[in-house]
């Protein structure tokens, strides 16, 4: 069965899930031609091994905190605060706290 993503403007609850942290999963909100959004979770202790996208991605926190790890970075993100990193920018997480964030990544193709 292919996954359901929100079609243009179909409006999406981006909340925090609060006490449904525990039972939620890792979800892909919207797919396009040109992006990605999606909302990770991961419990306290959890992390994504290190990995990169060919497009740049943005990192949001909307609950718990999260250690991104870049070759050159190390940083903390809290409720309400977001990173950029750049294409092909290698990053792990690590979720210090049960966490959920949004991540959107451009898929558009650069210019030659």
């Amino acid at each position: 069965m292919a996954l359901r993503h929100a079609q243009a403007l179909e409006p999406i609850d981006v909340q925090p899930l609060r006490e449904r942290l525990a039972q939620s999963v890792t979800t892909s909100l919207i797919k396009s031609r040109n992006l990605q959004l999606m909302r990770v979770v991961l419990r306290a202790g959890e992390h994504l091994p290190e990995h990169h996208v060919r497009g740049e991605i943005t990192l949001q926190c909307l609950e718990g905190q999260a250690q991104i790890s870049t070759p050159t970075h190390e940083l903390a993100l809290s409720p309400g605060q977001v990173v950029l990193l750049p294409e092909g920018e290698a990053h792990a997480v690590h979720a210090l706290s049960d966490t959920s964030m949004l991540v959107t990544i451009s898929l558009a193709t650069p210019p030659a």
